[in-house]
């Protein structure tokens, strides 16, 4: 069964001048909504219990035990701009996503909770941003634009449908695509086997992260600094040598940052888009596995299915 290339439709704009304060906004109250996932579920390697997951409409925490015998998830609709909690003995909550203060978000969110009948307990101090204010005590950031929440959620769908053609020519282990909210963006791993020597300086968080040696691939929005809604790839460890790759297609390696990235914007405006992506991934993917020295003859998948997979002819 062939499988070609998909067809994304048009790729809409992402600047991220024009939308920052609702990505700040949003950025928080998809942290209440994944430290709740934290609290409920028990921890996967590498954090794999943490993140969220793109759907049909939105992002999504999948299921999720609240005890008694029940289930949760609770999922963010970028269509109808609401926040939809459905419980498995039928009950169903949703209020509306809006122009509010992070804190009115905090206390909605838990008053939903408490009407749903599931208890539960976060951190309330954000994680990954500059300058943190706790939850509940944030008044700074209350944007939503609709327009731009719906544009970005499309970005992602995009940017998630081609990581898992990407993934498709992997036989190792490899993460689901997932969204973290903590850093606010969309990746997918891969891991050789190998244990990586620690990481100088580490927290628990990328302890556990980079406990194996491993290339990641994603998508951020513009936060952490560089401006500019971009893919990324990069080795952890970082094999000497990585930095000199030149790409022969779009992208480059980023010395300050330490990763190769594609901006969205010049993806975007390819000729053909998905074949720019997709060819950045795994131009990015060969350079770090070969200096890496991944055993890649075990690893990589190179048959009919693979070469598809890239819209490679077979």
């Amino acid at each position: 069964m062939r499988h070609p290339l998909p067809d994304l439709g048009e790729w809409p704009v992402l600047e991220w001048e024009q939308w920052k304060d609702t990505a700040e906004t949003l950025h928080l109250y998809a942290q209440i909504v994944g430290k709740t996932r934290l609290a409920l579920t028990p921890i996967q390697n590498h954090w794999w219990n943490v993140p969220l997951y793109l759907t049909a409409r939105g992002l999504s925490t999948s299921v999720m035990p609240v005890g008694k015998g029940q289930w949760l998830d609770i999922e963010f609709d970028f269509l109808s701009h609401e926040l939809a909690f459905r419980k498995s003995d039928g009950g169903t909550r949703a209020f509306k996503l809006r122009p509010m203060t992070v804190a009115d978000f905090y206390t909605e969110f838990f008053r939903t909770l408490a009407a749903l009948g599931v208890e539960v307990e976060i951190d309330p101090a954000p994680a990954e941003v500059a300058n943190p204010v706790r939850f509940d005590q944030d008044r700074i950031h209350a944007s939503y634009d609709k327009n731009a929440v719906t544009r970005f959620w499309r970005v992602l769908i995009i940017a998630d449908t081609l990581f898992k053609r990407f993934s498709t020519n992997f036989y190792g282990k490899i993460s689901p695509v997932h969204f973290f909210w903590g850093s606010f963006d969309l990746a997918v791993t891969r891991f050789n086997g190998k244990k990586a020597p620690p990481r100088p300086g580490a927290d628990s968080i990328q302890a556990e992260a980079y406990s194996h040696e491993v290339i990641s691939a994603g998508f951020w929005p513009g936060n952490g600094g560089y401006g500019r809604a971009a893919f990324y790839a990069y080795a952890a460890p970082t094999p000497d040598g990585l930095n000199q790759t030149v790409l022969q297609g779009s992208g480059a390696f980023n010395q300050q940052l330490g990763e190769f990235l594609l901006d969205y914007a010049e993806a975007r405006a390819a000729a053909d888009p998905v074949r720019t992506v997709l060819g950045f991934l795994e131009e990015t993917y060969s350079a770090a596995a070969d200096s890496a020295k991944w055993d890649r003859t075990n690893l990589d998948r190179n048959d009919r299915i693979a070469r598809e997979a890239l819209g490679e002819s077979s």
